[in-house]
């Protein structure tokens, strides 16, 4: 665990999940973990400054090929790296290949920051998650040998019962809402040594079941407005990050 370390600046690497999406500010942009983390860090540090790379819907390759280097030529105190989910959840995928992306890509970031974070990423609960489940536990046993390996933290959130709660989740179902980001940005913080602010962790008040219709109706919109889209980009090979500029591609001051 980090002891507390008082760092002076932070690159995330990534795809959606690290962009922040579905934590949706009234402008339309997104916030997510790593800009509240970010927040915090910066309270702490004068002069903190900041970078999000990340972009939505990229691969594991495509974040090697062009996070991976900017990231490292940054030299931050801290950087996290999060990805392979999108490649998981593909229909065709090589896994060992996910893998051995990942495991270069640590590779390159781990020598050039004082501290690495990775994270077995949060499953929202039900058939889909199911269905990918071995490749998914293929890649976080990669992710808990890389850190092993390289002195990173890895922040658990897929062993989190409260995160995996599709109440944490957009309606999209593939991203977290803005409680899911508040606990990921804390279970960050504690993973890091900072004294907790809150229990990120803490289960959720028994669910009341949505009546069968209310089910139907939300199943229904979420098929129209988030899957079918969703398979449409997947068969001609596009990706909502395409031509989509990093979130903060330069590593300066964070005012909130």
């Amino acid at each position: 665990m980090g002891m507390n370390t008082t760092y002076t600046s932070f690159v995330a690497v990534g795809d959606s999940f690290t962009e922040g999406m579905s934590d949706e500010l009234p402008d339309g942009t997104y916030r997510g973990w790593a800009d509240l983390l970010a927040a915090r860090l910066a309270a702490r540090a004068p002069g903190f400054r900041y970078a999000n790379l990340a972009v939505r819907g990229k691969l594991i390759g495509q974040i090697v090929d062009e996070q991976v280097d900017a990231a490292a030529a940054m030299g931050a105190d801290l950087v996290t790296l999060v990805g392979g989910l999108n490649d998981v959840l593909r229909p065709k995928c090589d896994v060992e290949r996910v893998c051995g992306l990942l495991e270069e890509a640590v590779e390159r970031l781990a020598p050039r920051c004082e501290q690495l974070v990775l994270m077995r990423s949060p499953g929202r609960r039900g058939p889909v998650l199911a269905r990918f489940l071995p490749r998914m536990e293929r890649l976080f046993s990669v992710i808990d040998e890389l850190a092993a390996r390289h002195g990173a933290i890895v922040v658990d959130l897929f062993a989190s019962e409260a995160l995996g709660d599709p109440r944490m989740w957009a309606e999209d179902r593939l991203h977290l809402n803005a409680e899911g980001h508040r606990r990921v940005a804390e279970a960050v913080w504690q993973a890091l040594g900072h004294e907790p602010e809150a229990d990120w962790d803490a289960p959720l008040p028994p669910a009341i079941r949505p009546g069968w219709v209310a089910r139907r109706t939300a199943d229904a919109r979420f098929a129209r407005e988030h899957l079918g889209p969703w398979i449409g980009r997947r068969l001609t090979g596009r990706s909502s990050g395409d031509g989509r500029p990093p979130k903060r591609a330069e590593l300066l001051p964070y005012k909130g």
